[in-house]
């Protein structure tokens, strides 16, 4: 059996308080998927999560014989137009409104 460890500062441990804590108004967008091998990454915006701002996010997905083994992911808060260095946004063509 395999305990699952979720470290999220806004949810306390456990997959059940995980989804019981999970917004009503909660978007999420897909982007680019890649797949290698036994790899998935799969980068997307996270909105309506009750938090400031949207989240970008890397989803690292280790699969095996159809299985999730492991994951990892990288979230970042959305950069507005205003903060962006590059000017570019960081999901998509367009800047959150």
């Amino acid at each position: 059996m395999r305990t699952w460890l979720f470290l999220l500062s806004f949810v306390a441990p456990g997959l059940f308080n995980r989804i019981k804590s999970i917004p009503p108004t909660l978007k999420y967008e897909p982007g680019t998927i890649v797949a290698e091998k036994d790899f998935v990454i799969v980068h997307g915006r996270f909105s309506g999560i009750g938090q400031p701002v949207n989240w970008i996010a890397a989803d690292i997905l280790h699969i095996k014989n159809g299985i999730l083994i492991e994951h990892w992911d990288v979230i970042q808060d959305e950069a507005t137009q205003e903060q962006s260095k590059s000017g570019r946004p960081m999901f998509g063509d367009k800047f959150p409104k």
